[in-house]
């Protein structure tokens, strides 16, 4: 039991740079609370103590503003913050290292008995406001974004974001050298096809990048062949591009990349 404590308090230093002491965690983390209450009602519905379990269950709700009924499975090192409006449903199963922020919520789309919750792997992250619905499982290590609504499974190690729930795919690490490279070539900001933007949008840079690369590559091809034929047409030099002359494109880009 102190042992399995000990482990709560350290998993609340690791994941979050506010806690300052032991004696804070224990007195000032409705998380925390909430998971230790739900330990004892879940102990309770094994036993088969179903009313009791649900009354410690309703108090922990009332206490912290966070409902996991007894019934859901939790692992270790469990971390809630902040934790409000978190609810999680009875066939709910969360693996080890797992964090929860705000608002999230691991629900059904079904009244049929049986298994109609989410699995979450070892150490997946959900990010606040997030809905995951329905018996399927989020891999390892995958995190969900702020407000996605997630009603597929979500591979290990990948990240979902948006309404409904989508995959980002991370181009390969040379692709993304080229990419940042010709961005650079033109003087168009890298952060334009960051991950920090919505998936699409940077999808649709990152393939016009990848034309742009095709392009210079075949104009290089031409002028070299020209240059062997004996004509000086390529010597001449492209027009230079300036920071300040897509000063704007970079405002619209980060703007919408703000209100998305």
């Amino acid at each position: 039991m102190f042992e399995r404590l000990r482990e709560d308090i350290q998993s609340v230093f690791h994941r979050d740079p506010a806690a300052r002491n032991a004696f804070e965690v224990l007195t000032c983390y409705p998380g925390m609370h909430a998971i230790w209450l739900h330990r004892a009602a879940h102990c309770l519905w094994k036993k088969d103590w179903k009313w009791l379990a649900r009354l410690v269950s309703n108090f922990g709700r009332w206490l912290t503003g966070i409902e996991i009924h007894p019934g859901a499975k939790v692992g270790r090192r469990f971390f809630i913050d902040h934790g409000m409006g978190i609810v999680i449903g009875e066939t709910a199963e969360i693996g080890d290292d797992v964090t929860l922020y705000q608002g999230v919520t691991l629900g059904g789309t079904t009244w049929n008995k049986g298994k109609r919750h989410p699995t979450l792997e070892d150490g997946v992250v959900v990010g606040a406001g997030a809905k995951v619905l329905g018996p399927f499982t989020v891999g390892a290590g995958a995190k969900i974004g702020s407000n996605a609504v997630v009603t597929k499974a979500v591979p290990a190690g990948a990240t979902a974001v948006g309404i409904p729930g989508r995959i980002i795919v991370k181009s390969d690490g040379e692709q993304e050298a080229r990419r940042k490279a010709m961005a650079e070539k033109i003087g168009f900001d890298a952060y334009g096809v960051s991950e920090d933007m919505p998936d699409p949008v940077a999808r649709a840079i990152g393939q016009l990048l990848d034309h742009l690369q095709a392009v210079d590559g075949r104009l290089e091809d031409m002028c070299g062949a020209l240059t062997k034929l004996g004509s000086d047409y390529c010597a001449k030099e492209l027009p230079a591009l300036h920071d300040e002359d897509f000063a704007c494109v970079k405002g619209e880009v980060r703007s919408d990349a703000a209100t998305h």
